[in-house]
This record gives structure tokens, sequence and C-alpha cells, in this order.
């Protein structure tokens, strides 16, 4: 299997989130042939799918035995779609190393293990890791007794011991509207909003020996109508990356704006912060950014490792070193024999 001409025909494959089907036929094919070359290992694949008569969105599921460890990470890319190039080091373009070089490297590792004869090790590629994990939480419904999940995402091919979780919050203000040459007939949701949020910065944030400092994004502002208009509606959005439980944290938050008029706290979505396992021999590391694992816990205990750099991802410069690749494949191998071996 050329790994480097398997990632870029799967980059080449424009699988923004939302549009997966494509990138998903590709890989059910893939996986359906090389089952067909190792007939003696009863291989199995099949689509998954995510939602009641979703036809265009299904995740993609290959075993061969009762699969004991599962190689699996995401099809979706962030936008915009740009093609594949490559020079003597990289390979270049969207999902590279997030996560397409880590597909090619999980088959380059099912197809080798298999010419082992080993089974027992299963590959799941999921939609919509990218905004909500609806493939990873459709497949949580669905496990298959795996016992460990290997999961694929840019940690520059060492084990992480663990990841930060998230906590998207809105931060959303009500005012009264009126002529700005009057404010004092108005009551400005901005200036609400402003404060609100220099409250919520002042909140000291917890930190973690292993995950670290606990971290606050104002990400998006919005509101008002017109510059000539005292403001009646404004909001954030808020990311908060999180190192542990987030109860104390919430009461804070809630604490530091209660006595702010017309300001209220809504939460949208949370990943919660993960410790993962560790392998001796294996470097390590330790990934700020979040990742399907905490929507997949039936699918057994996590490991997360991957080529390539996160400071590459969702950059218009998206990367992945050839080497890493060509290792990944071989850590891949390595992580399911000593699972499956106890080792």
């Amino acid at each position: 299997m050329d790994l480097f001409q398997l990632t870029r025909a799967l980059i080449d494959i424009e699988s923004v989130t939302g549009r997966e089907r494509r990138i998903g036929d590709f890989l059910f094919e893939r996986l359906s042939a090389l089952a067909a070359r190792f007939p003696a290992s009863g291989g199995t694949v099949e689509r998954m799918p995510v939602a009641p008569g979703e036809m265009d969105r299904f995740n993609v599921f290959a075993a061969w035995g009762r699969p004991e460890v599962v190689l699996s990470t995401h099809m979706d890319t962030v936008p915009p779609f740009f093609p594949s190039s490559e020079d003597d080091e990289h390979i270049h373009g969207r999902g590279a190393c997030d996560t397409k070089g880590a597909i090619a490297a999980m088959l380059g590792a099912a197809e080798e293990l298999l010419a082992a004869g080993r089974s027992g090790f299963g590959l799941l590629f999921v939609v919509g890791e990218e905004t909500d994990s609806l493939g990873a939480q459709a497949a949580d419904r669905d496990p298959r007794g795996s016992r460990f999940l290997i999961n694929g995402e840019p940690t520059e091919n060492r084990l992480a011991l663990g990841s930060k979780g998230g906590l998207y919050l809105a931060v959303e203000a009500a005012g009264r509207a009126a002529h700005s040459a009057y404010p004092e007939l108005g009551a400005s949701a901005i200036d609400r909003l402003l404060a609100a949020l220099a409250q919520l910065r002042a909140v000291p944030l917890p930190t973690d020996p292993v995950l670290g400092e606990t971290t606050l994004n104002i990400g998006t502002l919005e509101g008002g109508r017109a510059a000539n208009v005292i403001a009646d509606r404004a909001r954030a959005e808020v990311m908060i990356r999180t190192v542990g439980d987030t109860a104390e944290l919430r009461r804070h938050l809630g604490a530091a704006i209660e006595e702010t008029e017309g300001v209220r706290i809504a939460e949208i979505r949370e990943t919660r912060a993960m410790r993962l396992g560790a392998l001796p021999g294996f470097a390590t590391t330790v990934v700020k950014y979040t990742t399907d694992i905490p929507r997949l816990p039936a699918w057994g205990e996590p490991y997360l490792l991957g080529p390539g750099t996160i400071h590459d991802a969702h950059t218009a410069h998206e990367r992945v070193f050839k080497r890493e690749i060509v290792e990944a494949a071989r850590l891949y191998r390595e992580l399911v024999s000593r699972l499956q071996s106890g080792a």
C-alpha cells in the first residue's frame, strides 16, 4: 500500500463536515477490497447510519474477527477545501494532518496486521467530529465489544496522556433601544455584555498537574442595530478549555455575572477533559484540544496518537510529514499487537 498516494487520494476527496458521503463510499470500497484480499480473516465492512433516514452521512466500520482493539478517527474536515500537493518531506492539503494522514496510516497498519495473520481488530471512521461529534455519538449507541480504542488525531506520533475538555457558552445581554442622542432613555446591551465579559475574565480558573491551565477565549461578539441606536441586544460566544470537572467552575461563572442586569449564560455544549492510556516505550505528550474520545466510552479504554501537529491543522498551510505517516502505521500496528497481548 502506497501510503503517500493514499493520503493524497483521501485529501483530494472534499469532505467538509456535512459532505462526507464520497469519502465514506471510498473507504467502504477500500476496506471491502482489503477484506476480500484476506478472506481467511473473516473481514466484514458496513456503513453505520448516524440518524434515521439519513442516507448521505454514515460511519464506516470494518472488523476482522471479534474486534478487541479498534483504530478510529474522523473523515470530515474544516472548510475551506483545497487539494493535495507534496514535496520531498510533506504532503499538503486540507485534512493532511487532521486526519487523512492518520486514516492512511490506519489502513496501512490493518493491511500489515492481516498479512501477518493477525485478526481481532477493527477500524471505525466517523463523521462530524469538527462540529457536533454526531458520528461518534451514533457509534457509541452501537458498540461492537472492543476493549481498547486507539483514536487518531495529530499528536506528532506521541501517545497523549490527556486531552483538555471544551465548555462552549453563549453570553447574552438584553437592553432597551433608544436614539443614541438620548442614551439616558435606553439601556445598552453592549455595555452590559462588555461588563459581564470582564467579570468572567476575572474568575480564577482551575489548573491540573497533567493537563495544565484552564483557558477562556471570547470567540465572537455581535449586537446592536446601528451606530445611532442604543443596542437592545448583544451576544458573545465563549469557549473554555477545561482540565477537569466543571461543576464548581460553572458556579463561579454564574456568580460573576448574577448582579449584571439583563445578562444570562447559556450552555451550547460540553466535551469533558480526559485522562488517556499510555504504554512503556512510547513517547508521550498532553494535548489542549478536544477529540471524539469522550463521545465513545462504549468502545473501550482510550488511547490517542496520530501523525502531524495540531499547529498545522485548520490552517491554510495544513500539511503532514511523510515520515510521520509511515511511522504512524508502524506505531498503530505495535499498539494493536501490544494491547491484544496485554503487554
